[in-house]
């Protein structure tokens, strides 16, 4: 078994639990293959049983791994996407950052993640991806696919933008706002959350539409089926406007045309067998908790 690593980086506060992770895989004769720029920050500080491979973009990865632990917040885990892309290469997040959705495993659990890799006791949770099609090829590269959420903004500070909506080419909705955000159901617990969307169980086959800022407050989030096809014309007193996929960011104007539908393929995203969403809920969103009961 081959085990792919990646980072954003890390914090001195890490370095022993990024340790005891590639002495556990040593140990388990686990061989791993190390994000270029990752294992150079960590040269000076981690000593390796045998000096690991390295990969430096998604052809590097393809062919040689059968797993890739993401080591940070979900954000770090979302930039995975881009790496393993639809060669269906699982995902496993450890919780280097806060509140971990997605990289739901703590830091506390280094020796079962590992004992759950060797072991293959792990749980694969199979993810919708959201793809993004435009008259602009280039747009967002070869990943033109995310797996929180697409989303539309006003550039900078520029006034509120207009964001003509259509599922299946039938007129939606006009939201007049500083944006609009299209979340898959992982993505349901992001950026859409925050600006007062539902949560969504995994699982469900839909996508959340929700309304960033919208001037008329009785515009509300709606969910509606992945099979539609979101189509959208943004106008605007700027002529630039951002669209984003998960955290990359793409200026586009008003000639762009742009649309959303499910990716045809799905990411894999592992578990431990003793978690589940419920659970992270919970655990998370401290769901349950009276924080009365805790005051002194």
């Amino acid at each position: 078994m081959q085990i792919a690593i990646y980072s954003r980086g890390f914090v001195r506060e890490d370095l022993p639990i990024i340790q005891l992770l590639l002495n556990e895989l040593a140990r388990e004769e686990i061989d791993v293959i190390i994000y270029e720029a990752f294992f150079q920050a960590l040269q000076p500080h981690i000593t390796y049983t045998k000096e690991p491979a390295t990969f430096a973009c998604a052809a590097d990865l393809h062919g040689r791994a059968d797993i890739l632990v993401s080591l940070g917040g979900d954000g770090t885990l979302l930039d995975t996407v881009c790496y393993v892309r639809d060669k269906n290469i699982p995902v496993l997040g450890i919780n280097f950052g806060r509140l971990g959705f997605l990289a739901s495993i703590g830091k506390d659990a280094i020796y079962a993640a590992v004992q759950a890799l060797k072991q293959r006791t792990y749980v694969v949770d199979k993810r919708t991806l959201i793809h993004l099609d435009s008259n602009v090829p280039s747009l967002f590269g070869e990943v033109p696919y995310g797996l929180n959420d697409f989303t539309i903004h006003k550039k900078d500070t520029s006034a509120m933008v207009k964001i003509h909506t259509y599922l299946n080419g039938e007129f939606l909705n006009t939201y007049w706002a500083d944006g609009l955000i299209v979340a898959t159901p992982t993505g349901s617990t992001g950026y859409s959350l925050s600006c007062g969307g539902p949560v969504v169980f995994p699982e469900a086959g839909s996508f959340v539409i929700t309304p960033v800022a919208p001037h008329n407050l009785n515009v509300r989030p709606i969910i509606v089926p992945d099979d539609n096809v979101i189509s959208f014309e943004v106008e605007g007193r700027s002529d630039q406007f951002l669209c984003t996929l998960d955290s990359r960011m793409e200026t586009i104007d008003n000639t762009v045309q742009l649309a959303i539908k499910k990716e045809s393929f799905r990411f894999s995203l592992l578990r431990l067998d003793d978690s589940n969403f419920l659970q992270t809920l919970r655990h998370k969103l401290l769901w349950g908790i009276d924080a009365r009961n805790t005051l002194k």
